[in-house]
Protein backbone atom coordinates (compact mmCIF):
# COMPACT_ATOMS: atom_id res chain seq x y z
CA UNK A 1 0.00 0.00 0.00
CA UNK A 2 1.21 3.09 -1.30
CA UNK A 3 -0.15 7.23 -0.34
CA UNK A 4 -2.07 8.66 -2.09
CA UNK A 5 -4.09 5.60 -2.24
CA UNK A 6 -3.52 4.49 1.04
CA UNK A 7 -4.54 7.29 3.15
CA UNK A 8 -4.81 5.68 6.96
CA UNK A 9 -5.76 9.22 8.37
CA UNK A 10 -8.83 8.35 7.35
CA UNK A 11 -9.91 6.05 10.05
CA UNK A 12 -8.64 8.56 12.94
CA UNK A 13 -10.40 11.16 11.81
CA UNK A 14 -12.49 10.91 14.83
CA UNK A 15 -13.66 9.01 17.74
CA UNK A 16 -16.36 6.65 16.35
CA UNK A 17 -13.91 5.46 13.55
CA UNK A 18 -10.43 5.20 15.99
CA UNK A 19 -12.91 2.76 18.04
CA UNK A 20 -14.26 0.66 15.15
CA UNK A 21 -10.52 -0.03 14.33
CA UNK A 22 -9.12 0.16 17.49
CA UNK A 23 -7.41 -3.62 18.30
CA UNK A 24 -6.40 -3.28 22.02
CA UNK A 25 -9.12 -2.99 24.57
CA UNK A 26 -8.42 -3.13 28.63
CA UNK A 27 -11.16 -4.18 30.85
CA UNK A 28 -11.50 -4.22 34.54
CA UNK A 29 -11.85 -7.67 33.87
CA UNK A 30 -7.95 -7.74 32.85
CA UNK A 31 -7.07 -6.73 36.56
CA UNK A 32 -5.53 -7.98 39.56
CA UNK A 33 -5.26 -5.51 42.73
CA UNK A 34 -2.66 -5.64 45.18
CA UNK A 35 -3.14 -5.40 48.92
CA UNK A 36 -1.41 -5.14 52.05
CA UNK A 37 -2.82 -6.49 54.82
CA UNK A 38 -1.35 -5.68 58.63
CA UNK A 39 -2.28 -6.99 61.99
CA UNK A 40 -4.85 -4.91 64.27
CA UNK A 41 -8.30 -3.07 63.39
CA UNK A 42 -9.12 0.02 61.65
CA UNK A 43 -5.31 0.81 60.68
CA UNK A 44 -4.92 2.46 57.44
CA UNK A 45 -1.49 3.26 56.93
CA UNK A 46 -0.43 5.57 53.64
CA UNK A 47 2.74 4.54 52.09
CA UNK A 48 4.14 7.66 50.93
CA UNK A 49 6.10 6.40 47.37
CA UNK A 50 2.74 4.75 46.15
CA UNK A 51 -0.11 7.46 46.74
CA UNK A 52 -3.64 5.86 46.89
CA UNK A 53 -1.79 2.95 48.58
CA UNK A 54 -2.15 1.65 51.68
CA UNK A 55 -1.48 -1.01 54.63
CA UNK A 56 -4.84 -1.88 55.90
CA UNK A 57 -6.13 -4.33 58.46
CA UNK A 58 -8.44 -6.76 57.50
CA UNK A 59 -11.35 -4.95 58.65
CA UNK A 60 -10.48 -2.28 56.32
CA UNK A 61 -9.48 -4.26 53.56
CA UNK A 62 -12.44 -6.15 52.92
CA UNK A 63 -14.16 -2.91 52.49
CA UNK A 64 -11.84 -2.32 49.92
CA UNK A 65 -12.47 -5.49 48.24
CA UNK A 66 -16.19 -5.04 47.94
CA UNK A 67 -15.37 -1.99 46.47
CA UNK A 68 -12.95 -3.61 44.22
CA UNK A 69 -15.85 -6.32 43.25
CA UNK A 70 -18.23 -3.74 42.18
CA UNK A 71 -15.91 -2.00 39.91
CA UNK A 72 -15.59 -5.37 38.27
CA UNK A 73 -12.54 -6.22 39.37
CA UNK A 74 -12.16 -10.23 39.06
CA UNK A 75 -9.38 -10.88 41.94
CA UNK A 76 -7.03 -9.43 44.39
CA UNK A 77 -3.09 -10.44 45.03
CA UNK A 78 -2.87 -10.50 48.57
CA UNK A 79 0.62 -9.55 50.65
CA UNK A 80 1.22 -9.86 54.72
CA UNK A 81 2.88 -8.13 57.17
CA UNK A 82 2.96 -10.15 59.96
CA UNK A 83 3.42 -9.33 64.27
CA UNK A 84 7.06 -10.35 64.01
CA UNK A 85 9.61 -11.92 61.97
CA UNK A 86 12.48 -14.16 62.58
CA UNK A 87 14.77 -16.31 60.61
CA UNK A 88 12.74 -19.03 59.76
CA UNK A 89 9.98 -16.99 58.34
CA UNK A 90 7.57 -19.14 60.62
CA UNK A 91 4.78 -16.47 60.03
CA UNK A 92 4.63 -16.85 56.53
CA UNK A 93 3.40 -20.69 56.98
CA UNK A 94 1.38 -20.43 60.27
CA UNK A 95 -2.24 -21.76 60.29
CA UNK A 96 -3.36 -18.25 62.22
CA UNK A 97 -1.20 -16.38 60.23
CA UNK A 98 -1.84 -12.68 58.83
CA UNK A 99 -2.61 -13.94 55.55
CA UNK A 100 -4.23 -16.98 56.33
CA UNK A 101 -6.83 -14.94 58.88
CA UNK A 102 -7.36 -12.12 56.19
CA UNK A 103 -7.93 -14.70 53.22
CA UNK A 104 -11.21 -16.48 55.51
CA UNK A 105 -12.24 -13.23 56.26
CA UNK A 106 -12.92 -12.06 52.54
CA UNK A 107 -13.81 -15.64 51.44
CA UNK A 108 -16.57 -15.26 54.29
CA UNK A 109 -17.47 -11.64 53.23
CA UNK A 110 -16.74 -11.52 49.49
CA UNK A 111 -16.45 -14.98 48.30
CA UNK A 112 -16.68 -14.40 44.65
CA UNK A 113 -14.05 -12.42 44.13
CA UNK A 114 -10.67 -14.63 43.77
CA UNK A 115 -7.80 -14.69 46.23
CA UNK A 116 -4.60 -14.77 44.92
CA UNK A 117 -1.72 -15.29 47.55
CA UNK A 118 2.29 -14.46 47.44
CA UNK A 119 3.76 -17.28 48.54
CA UNK A 120 7.52 -15.81 49.25
CA UNK A 121 9.40 -15.07 52.54
CA UNK A 122 11.09 -11.68 52.47
CA UNK A 123 7.88 -10.14 54.33
CA UNK A 124 8.55 -12.87 57.41
CA UNK A 125 12.34 -13.31 57.42
CA UNK A 126 14.22 -11.04 59.94
CA UNK A 127 16.79 -10.57 56.97
CA UNK A 128 14.61 -9.74 54.55
CA UNK A 129 15.14 -12.13 51.83
CA UNK A 130 13.34 -14.19 50.35
CA UNK A 131 14.91 -17.62 51.41
CA UNK A 132 16.25 -19.75 53.93
CA UNK A 133 19.98 -18.49 54.91
CA UNK A 134 22.86 -21.13 54.75
CA UNK A 135 26.48 -19.21 55.22
CA UNK A 136 25.19 -16.25 54.30
CA UNK A 137 23.85 -16.85 51.08
CA UNK A 138 20.40 -18.20 50.28
CA UNK A 139 19.88 -22.08 50.14
CA UNK A 140 17.86 -23.23 47.58
CA UNK A 141 16.78 -26.41 48.66
CA UNK A 142 16.03 -25.69 51.83
CA UNK A 143 13.80 -23.09 50.86
CA UNK A 144 11.22 -24.87 49.01
CA UNK A 145 10.16 -26.96 51.96
CA UNK A 146 8.92 -23.80 53.27
CA UNK A 147 7.93 -22.23 50.16
CA UNK A 148 5.45 -25.41 49.50
CA UNK A 149 4.43 -25.31 53.31
CA UNK A 150 3.25 -21.85 53.06
CA UNK A 151 1.18 -22.31 49.87
CA UNK A 152 -0.31 -25.34 51.36
CA UNK A 153 -1.41 -23.00 54.32
CA UNK A 154 -2.91 -20.79 51.85
CA UNK A 155 -4.85 -23.26 50.67
CA UNK A 156 -6.56 -24.28 53.29
CA UNK A 157 -7.27 -21.27 54.74
CA UNK A 158 -9.21 -20.69 51.29
CA UNK A 159 -6.79 -18.89 48.90
CA UNK A 160 -8.50 -19.31 45.26
CA UNK A 161 -4.98 -19.26 43.30
CA UNK A 162 -0.59 -19.56 44.61
CA UNK A 163 1.85 -17.38 43.29
CA UNK A 164 5.46 -18.26 44.11
CA UNK A 165 7.40 -15.01 43.97
CA UNK A 166 10.57 -16.23 45.58
CA UNK A 167 12.91 -17.07 42.80
CA UNK A 168 13.95 -20.77 44.06
CA UNK A 169 14.64 -23.21 41.21
CA UNK A 170 12.13 -26.08 41.42
CA UNK A 171 9.74 -23.64 43.36
CA UNK A 172 6.70 -24.71 41.55
CA UNK A 173 7.29 -27.87 41.17
CA UNK A 174 7.37 -28.49 45.23
CA UNK A 175 4.41 -26.35 45.40
CA UNK A 176 2.22 -28.14 42.57
CA UNK A 177 3.23 -31.33 44.51
CA UNK A 178 2.71 -30.42 47.72
CA UNK A 179 -1.21 -28.95 47.05
CA UNK A 180 -1.55 -32.09 44.48
CA UNK A 181 -0.73 -34.31 47.57
CA UNK A 182 -3.22 -32.67 50.12
CA UNK A 183 -6.06 -32.73 47.88
CA UNK A 184 -5.54 -29.08 46.30
CA UNK A 185 -5.17 -30.07 42.56
CA UNK A 186 -7.85 -27.43 41.82
CA UNK A 187 -5.43 -24.40 43.32
CA UNK A 188 -3.75 -22.80 40.19
CA UNK A 189 -0.53 -21.52 40.30
CA UNK A 190 0.69 -18.54 38.65
CA UNK A 191 4.21 -18.42 38.37
CA UNK A 192 6.49 -15.21 38.89
CA UNK A 193 8.74 -17.06 36.09
CA UNK A 194 10.61 -14.07 34.96
CA UNK A 195 11.44 -11.76 37.49
CA UNK A 196 14.23 -9.33 37.42
CA UNK A 197 16.46 -7.85 39.96
CA UNK A 198 14.54 -4.40 39.49
CA UNK A 199 15.51 -0.88 40.53
CA UNK A 200 11.40 -0.84 40.06
CA UNK A 201 10.51 -2.63 43.12
CA UNK A 202 11.91 0.31 46.18
CA UNK A 203 7.98 1.66 46.76
CA UNK A 204 6.58 -1.94 47.12
CA UNK A 205 9.67 -2.49 49.46
CA UNK A 206 8.53 0.17 51.91
CA UNK A 207 4.71 -0.98 51.68
CA UNK A 208 5.21 -4.58 52.16
CA UNK A 209 8.40 -4.11 54.63
CA UNK A 210 10.64 -6.72 52.99
CA UNK A 211 14.27 -4.60 52.05
CA UNK A 212 17.15 -7.17 52.11
CA UNK A 213 18.88 -6.41 55.15
CA UNK A 214 22.21 -7.72 53.76
CA UNK A 215 23.37 -7.63 50.25
CA UNK A 216 21.19 -8.13 47.53
CA UNK A 217 18.43 -10.06 45.66
CA UNK A 218 20.57 -10.77 42.39
CA UNK A 219 21.68 -14.07 43.17
CA UNK A 220 18.24 -15.32 42.44
CA UNK A 221 16.52 -12.81 40.85
CA UNK A 222 17.19 -12.59 36.81
CA UNK A 223 19.85 -9.87 35.21
CA UNK A 224 17.89 -7.02 33.55
CA UNK A 225 20.32 -7.45 30.74
CA UNK A 226 18.57 -11.65 29.69
CA UNK A 227 16.15 -12.41 27.23
CA UNK A 228 16.71 -16.05 26.65
CA UNK A 229 17.27 -16.82 30.11
CA UNK A 230 13.15 -15.68 31.05
CA UNK A 231 12.34 -18.18 28.10
CA UNK A 232 14.44 -20.92 30.11
CA UNK A 233 13.03 -19.62 33.40
CA UNK A 234 9.28 -19.84 31.95
CA UNK A 235 9.96 -22.89 30.07
CA UNK A 236 11.00 -24.80 33.76
CA UNK A 237 7.88 -23.59 35.39
CA UNK A 238 5.54 -24.59 32.61
CA UNK A 239 7.26 -28.08 33.13
CA UNK A 240 6.08 -28.30 36.71
CA UNK A 241 3.14 -27.25 36.43
CA UNK A 242 2.48 -23.19 35.91
CA UNK A 243 -1.38 -22.64 34.90
CA UNK A 244 -0.31 -18.58 34.23
CA UNK A 245 3.48 -17.34 33.91
CA UNK A 246 4.10 -13.97 34.97
CA UNK A 247 6.62 -11.43 33.56
CA UNK A 248 7.45 -8.82 36.45
CA UNK A 249 8.43 -5.70 36.16
CA UNK A 250 6.10 -5.07 33.03
CA UNK A 251 6.93 -1.52 31.01
CA UNK A 252 10.90 -1.85 31.01
CA UNK A 253 10.19 -5.75 30.10
CA UNK A 254 7.17 -5.46 27.11
CA UNK A 255 9.67 -7.67 24.98
CA UNK A 256 9.60 -10.53 27.20
CA UNK A 257 5.75 -10.37 27.85
CA UNK A 258 5.99 -10.67 24.19
CA UNK A 259 7.95 -13.47 23.45
CA UNK A 260 6.40 -14.99 26.31
CA UNK A 261 2.80 -14.69 24.42
CA UNK A 262 4.42 -16.09 21.47
CA UNK A 263 6.28 -19.11 22.45
CA UNK A 264 4.09 -20.07 25.49
CA UNK A 265 0.26 -21.85 24.97
CA UNK A 266 -0.65 -20.11 28.23
CA UNK A 267 -1.92 -16.86 29.58
CA UNK A 268 0.25 -14.58 30.44
CA UNK A 269 0.28 -12.07 33.21
CA UNK A 270 2.67 -8.72 33.93
CA UNK A 271 3.18 -7.18 37.38
CA UNK A 272 3.24 -3.57 36.62
CA UNK A 273 5.05 -2.53 39.73
CA UNK A 274 5.39 -0.21 42.21
CA UNK A 275 8.06 1.85 40.40
CA UNK A 276 6.26 2.41 37.31
CA UNK A 277 3.16 3.44 39.28
CA UNK A 278 5.10 5.57 41.46
CA UNK A 279 6.70 7.25 38.60
CA UNK A 280 3.73 7.88 36.95
CA UNK A 281 2.04 9.58 40.27
CA UNK A 282 4.79 11.63 40.57
CA UNK A 283 5.05 13.19 37.13
CA UNK A 284 1.19 13.34 37.12
CA UNK A 285 1.66 15.27 40.78
CA UNK A 286 4.46 17.95 39.24
CA UNK A 287 1.85 18.51 36.26
CA UNK A 288 4.58 17.38 33.90
CA UNK A 289 1.92 14.81 32.46
CA UNK A 290 -1.72 14.12 32.58
CA UNK A 291 -1.50 11.08 34.69
CA UNK A 292 -5.23 9.57 34.01
CA UNK A 293 -4.18 9.54 30.42
CA UNK A 294 -0.30 8.13 31.31
CA UNK A 295 -2.03 5.42 33.27
CA UNK A 296 -4.09 4.15 30.56
CA UNK A 297 -1.27 4.16 27.53
CA UNK A 298 0.96 2.28 30.73
CA UNK A 299 -1.68 -0.23 30.66
CA UNK A 300 -2.49 -0.65 26.81
CA UNK A 301 1.35 -1.33 26.40
CA UNK A 302 1.28 -3.98 28.70
CA UNK A 303 -1.97 -5.79 26.91
CA UNK A 304 -0.84 -5.05 23.75
CA UNK A 305 2.81 -6.28 23.99
CA UNK A 306 0.63 -9.86 25.16
CA UNK A 307 -0.31 -9.91 28.81
CA UNK A 308 -3.83 -11.78 29.43
CA UNK A 309 -3.52 -10.13 32.86
CA UNK A 310 -2.27 -7.25 34.48
CA UNK A 311 -1.29 -6.89 38.34
CA UNK A 312 -1.34 -3.49 38.48
CA UNK A 313 -2.08 -0.90 42.04
CA UNK A 314 -3.86 1.33 39.06
CA UNK A 315 -6.25 -1.01 38.78
CA UNK A 316 -9.21 0.53 40.90
CA UNK A 317 -8.18 3.97 39.59
CA UNK A 318 -8.05 2.46 35.63
CA UNK A 319 -11.98 0.60 36.67
CA UNK A 320 -13.49 3.71 37.32
CA UNK A 321 -12.21 5.25 34.11
CA UNK A 322 -13.33 2.41 32.12
CA UNK A 323 -17.02 2.59 33.53
CA UNK A 324 -17.15 5.72 32.70
CA UNK A 325 -16.49 5.14 28.77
Amino acid sequence: MQFPEYRPRRMRKNEAFRKLIRETTLSANDFIYPLFVVPGKDVKNPVASMPGVFQQSADLLVKEVRHLESLGIPAILLFGIPEKKDETASGAFAKDGIVQRTVRRIKEKCPDILVVTDVCLCEYTSHGHCGMIEKGDVDNDSTLEVLAETALSHARAGADMVAPSAMMDGQVGAIREALDESGFESIPVIAYSAKYASSFYGPFREAAESAPQFGNRKSYQMDPANSDEAIREMTLDVSEGADIIMVKPALPYLDIIRRAKEEFDLPVAAYNVSGEFAMIKAAAKMGWIDGELAMMEALTAIKRAGADIIITYFAGEAAELLRKG
